[in-house]
């Protein structure tokens, strides 16, 4: 779904000690938000045979148009609009009041998509208000029973600009050969279908909302069969913004009746931002209540889509009992949560965090949401002769649930909680580290961004003591970091190092993750996480130096040096300690430290998947819960992550 917001790199943000982290921005950045590569694509050809139109019904002023025909087990749409009037400058709110519950995932679009769950007939309400307009209509359809069909996954508004995925299921019989996609009405388009299972296009430039219409065929078994599937394109005012230069999704406030709601896209994701928000127009959540209500924080979020701050409410009411997200949460103006964001990210300028949805969908169609365009930092580090995997485990398993793009799968909220919680320890670490609790009370601002040049002038921030006190060592690990994650094109001596000599660089040192390399930032960030997660959760990161093959997977990874739990190892113990208590005074950092298990070495020559099993099978861990992962849920292969794949690092 979606676009993967800005194609251009951070050119304008430097990485230093002097601006700042991963998961986020920086000072004078351009775009903080850097999607996926522009992928290879070809003129998509048109239709040559006949298109069923669509049908169009008016009630009240709304203007309906809905398919000639919908199908029970179909991904469908309708698609609404005022006549005369830019869908950009309206609000939508779709209900359901008739027929069999559909789960709906785009309420407050124009287009609502659905799967539609069985035969039958549905109604449908729609309010639309706008300048000088608030109007309710209705709509009916009728579902025929299911027969073998196509599936394309999702119809959706788009703004002008931005990079769209849909998604083809899978079906017995069905082959990436035999699938053709053509553009049955609307404007041309250049199409990446070198997965045709998930073509890649950007929205055309227009100049008033326009429907484009694509169908997808195949031969299955002698039956050929077919799906359209519709993306609304709209017109956006012209972008003025030197932060958010390339066009940025859709956003509202995830709670109409809050106080901020009328200020948070404008000051936080918006295209016509120019100038950081002052501390009176949006200020950090702390510096508005001392206590940790979960209203409050709610008030704050923005998202494209409802379910993502349905998600991540519960998350914070059911998962947080310890108040560690409200606490750190204290520090952000908002929480962007957007089709568009990956990957996720905390922005000093904004003084926002920035959430990649992936890590809060628990239903299929939540999924059908999110874009799947690329990182783009796919291809950095390419002629370097290491790797540096990682992953989360918990009594020799992955701690993590992972579902391939391509199943229909269904998750829960503690099933999802290990990698929400790890990513939230990070990216808050960040906003902790620039504006903690300590100091809410003496920010003069205007601006947030007056207050972090005054810190970073006086070397205040929690990194910077980090940094100062016990300072990384290693300067080859540093150089070879600023090539797998800034960019920089590897020279001829780093292009000659081996795993082995990696592993002498990094296991000497006292950094936790090869990450922590990239900035100061991160490396204070992958402290607090990681110590998080082994003290609350009892989940531990397993970190290694392995080889390179030509054909990445599990067995092929072969460990030179590896770790599980380096967090606890000695030589760490004080410098994470110091982030502890600067960031959560209310826990005893080197009590918490040295609670943890003790590191285990892997062992020489094991391949990843080998090294799962390191931790003896009856361990105990030093913690308050050492509940095994264990549910019915079909575990799949998990992806390989690579040292910070889950984050966004600013370039240079």
């Amino acid at each position: 779904m979606g676009m993967s917001v800005s194609q251009k790199m951070l050119a304008l943000m430097a990485c230093s000690s002097l601006l700042i982290s991963c998961g986020g921005g920086g000072e004078d950045s351009s775009n903080p938000n850097n999607g996926g590569t522009t992928p290879p694509s070809v003129s998509l050809l048109r239709c040559t045979d006949n298109i069923a139109p669509l049908i169009i019904t008016t009630s009240s002023s709304i203007r309906f148009q809905t398919e000639s025909t919908y199908t029970a087990g179909q991904s469908s749409a309708i698609i609404a609009n005022i006549p005369n009037r830019d869908s950009q400058s309206l609000s939508f709110l779709w209900q359901q009041i008739d027929g069999q519950n559909i789960e709906l995932v785009s309420q407050n679009s124009p287009v609502l998509a659905f799967d539609i769950p069985a035969a039958g007939s549905y109604r449908f309400s729609l309010h639309v208000t706008g300048n000088n307009l608030d109007v309710t209509g209705e709509i009916d359809i009728n579902a025929d029973a299911a027969i073998g069909m196509l599936n394309a996954r999702q119809d959706h508004q788009v703004v002008e600009g931005n990079n769209v995925s849909f998604r083809l299921g899978q079906q017995s019989g069905l082959s990436a050969a035999n699938i053709s996609w053509c553009v049955a009405s609307g404007p041309d388009l250049n199409v990446d279908i070198s997965d045709p299972f998930r073509p890649l296009f950007t929205a055309p430039a227009i100049s008033q909302d326009t429907l484009t219409r694509l169908k997808v065929s195949a031969n299955i078994s002698g039956n050929q069969l077919k799906d359209d599937i519709f993306v609304l394109t709209t017109a956006a005012p012209a972008i003025s913004s030197s932060y958010f230069d390339t066009p940025v999704a859709r956003t509202y406030a995830y709670r109409p009746s809050s106080p901020y709601a009328n200020v948070l896209s404008q000051c936080v994701y918006s295209n016509q931002l120019n100038d950081s928000c002052t501390i009176n127009q949006l200020p950090l959540i702390g510096q508005t209540s001392n206590d940790l209500n979960h209203e409050t924080i709610l008030d704050r979020v923005l998202v494209s889509h409802d379910w993502m701050g349905d998600n991540f409410a519960a998350f914070l009411t059911q998962l947080d009992p310890n108040s560690d997200f409200a606490r750190l949460l204290q520090s952000v103006t908002a929480i962007v949560i957007s089709y568009d964001i990956r990957p996720s990210f905390y922005w000093v300028v904004t003084g926002a965090i920035y959430l990649d949805p992936n890590d809060l969908w628990l239903t299929p169609i939540q999924r059908d949401t999110i874009n799947e365009a690329p990182d783009y930092r796919s291809n950095f580090g390419n002629e370097l002769n290491f790797m540096m995997p990682w992953r989360y485990v918990k009594n020799n398993q992955y701690a993590s649930l992972s579902v391939p793009a391509t199943a229909r799968a269904y998750r829960t909220l503690a099933q999802i909680n290990p990698d929400l919680a790890s990513l939230l320890y990070h990216e808050l670490a960040h906003a902790n580290d620039f504006f903690p609790r300590s100091v809410h009370t003496s920010l003069a601002g205007p601006r947030l961004l007056d207050d972090y040049r005054r810190r970073n002038a006086n070397k205040s921030l929690i990194s910077d003591k980090v940094s100062t006190i016990y300072p990384l060592s290693s300067t080859e690990m540093t150089g070879l970091a600023n090539v797998s994650f800034l960019g920089d094109t590897a020279n001829n001596l780093q292009k000659t190092y081996q795993p082995s000599d990696v592993s002498t660089f990094f296991s000497t040192d006292i950094a936790s993750d090869f990450y922590a390399y990239s900035s100061t930032r991160e490396d204070t960030a992958m402290l607090f996480e990681e110590a998080m997660m082994s003290y609350r959760y009892q989940i531990l990161r397993d970190v290694a130096v392995t080889n390179k093959p030509a054909v990445l997977t599990a067995d092929t990874l072969l460990i030179d040096w590896g770790q599980r739990g380096r967090i606890a190892d000695d030589s760490l113990e004080n410098r994470a300690a110091l982030v502890i208590d600067e960031i959560l005074p209310e826990l005893n950092g080197i009590s918490l430290i040295e609670s943890l298990p003790e590191p285990v070495a892997m062992t020489q020559g094991q391949s990843w998947r080998q090294a799962l099993a390191i931790s003896p099978a009856n361990r105990q861990l030093k913690s308050l819960n050492n509940t095994a992962v264990n549910d019915s849920t079909p575990r799949f292969e998990p992806e390989l992550r690579l040292s910070g794949d889950r984050h966004r690092h600013p370039q240079q």
